[in-house]
């Protein structure tokens, strides 16, 4: 597929939750990352508002374990500490698939649709392990990028079946990616066949949930924005790929 990348990512522990339990008290991860978290992954190794991603497939490397730990998290009524015991998974280690497709929420930017120089960008941005902080699901899940053929090497999943893991959250869909400007949680039910998780596209999710309206930010070029091609020069001299 055109405009595609593809990388492993791994860490000491994640946290993949449903947005409503994390307003506070005890929290349990999925037991797989979710689309919206992968997501925020890959705009973490390159994002402009100009693009889209789009995560294509996961692939579940290392056995899914979970380890429970005791947190004190701050109350929300006062400065003092709380108890809870927070779930989460284990030496996780994925695969990843994804490839960028252009806004055409953001037709505003239409002038930095340089297919070309994003494609080389993000992939220069995986070999250097992203260009912001990683983190599975959570901030206090570290996480850290490599470059991969995705498939290679073995994983605990290999010849092991389907595996349905039932409703879970998908994504949001922000104001400046939908038509109507409005701010949407997605449904969907995932099956893991042989360790691989094959992503349904934003728009084909069955259950979409609608949370509000909303406005896309503004970007102007010279004061809050610059296109890719003298993003590319800064980063990378002159020359043309």
């Amino acid at each position: 597929m055109r405009n595609q990348i593809e990388f492993v990512v791994y860490g000491k522990y994640a946290l993949f939750t449903d947005p409503v339990t994390r307003i506070g008290g005890e929290k349990f991860t999925y037991q797989i990352p979710t689309y919206e978290a992968l997501k925020g992954i890959v705009e973490s190794i390159y994002w402009k508002p100009t693009i889209t991603w789009i995560i294509d497939e996961v692939r579940v490397m290392e056995p899914i374990q979970t380890e429970v730990k005791g947190m004190r998290p701050a109350k929300y009524q006062d400065a003092s500490n709380d108890l809870a015991y927070y779930t989460y998974l284990r030496a996780p280690k994925y695969q990843v698939r994804a490839h960028f497709e252009f806004n055409e929420q953001r037709p505003d930017l239409a002038y930095d649709r340089n297919e070309h120089k994003h494609h080389n960008i993000a992939k220069r941005s995986v070999e250097r392990g992203g260009r912001r902080d990683i983190y599975l699901g959570t901030r206090e899940c570290q996480g850290y990028v490599e470059a991969c053929v995705f498939g290679s090497g073995q994983s605990f999943y290999d010849g092991y079946g389907d595996i349905a893991f039932g409703p879970m959250f998908h994504g949001f869909t922000y104001p400046d990616e939908a038509e109507n400007s409005e701010w949407q949680a997605r449904i969907w039910s995932p099956t893991m066949k042989d360790g691989v998780i094959t992503f349904v596209r934003p728009e084909a999710c069955e259950v979409v949930r609608p949370l509000g309206k909303g406005n896309a930010k503004s970007f102007v070029k010279g004061q809050n924005f610059k296109t890719v091609d003298e993003e590319y020069e800064e980063l990378f001299g002159e020359a043309e790929l």
